[in-house]
């Protein structure tokens, strides 16, 4: 299914959307439209990702980045103001739909793939968006987050300690359908079941670090 330009992305972004519980504004819809439009354009000659129907787009990418944002409500997490770091983050998921959506959130996207960051510097650029890019594996990043994401980096077992490294607060991972005991028993993280009407149940795996004793 392809849309007929920009107002029949908006309408259909906002029917997915509000259908699954979210309530987008018109400057949301606009924005979430203009990035399904430019990383469809990229993505024919840059691969930045393996789905190329819009439609699956905003399910897959979009919707499914926002289930982050049902998490942090449902377990009482306060975004306002934060520094997010998305590791990872390929063509931008699920920062930047974190960042459209919510607002305010200070958002850094850790990526090593050079066409992927130059995506992503253009994509703020012509949406009128504010994140910083940091074109780095993340195992060379010496920067502190209050909360760090990721949603397609690595096998649990090999990234979480990476990833709490990173962060002061929380860290989350966007996990699949299974999920292993050691993962909670074993590393302390605890699991969120996503039940979003338009995605497959699947489940977010967080945790909330100890601050450092003195």
């Amino acid at each position: 299914m392809r849309f007929s330009g920009s107002q029949g992305a908006e309408k259909q972004i906002e029917e997915i959307l509000k259908r699954s519980g979210f309530e987008p504004d018109g400057e949301v819809i606009r924005k979430l439209a203009e990035y399904l439009k430019i990383l469809t354009k990229w993505n024919r000659t840059h691969n930045l990702t393996s789905i190329s129907s819009e439609r699956e787009i905003i399910t897959r990418h979009f919707l499914d980045s926002l289930s982050l944002v049902r998490c942090f409500e449902d377990i009482g997490v306060d975004w306002h103001g934060k520094r997010v770091a998305d590791v990872g983050t390929g063509a931008g998921f699920p920062g930047c739909p974190l960042k459209i959506y919510l607002r305010d959130i200070k958002l850094f996207l850790i990526e090593s793939s050079h066409k992927r960051c130059s995506f992503l510097e253009y994509l703020k650029t012509a949406i009128g968006e504010d994140w910083k890019v940091i074109c780095k594996r993340a195992e060379e990043v010496r920067e502190g987050f209050d909360i760090v994401v990721s949603r397609a980096l690595g096998e649990f077992e090999e990234v979480y300690r990476l990833l709490e490294g990173l962060s002061e607060k929380y860290v989350f991972v966007m996990k699949g359908k299974e999920l292993d005991r050691k993962w909670l028993d074993s590393h302390g993280y605890r699991a969120y079941r996503v039940r979003i009407i338009g995605l497959p149940e699947y489940y977010i795996l967080y945790k909330e670090l100890s601050p450092p004793s003195h």
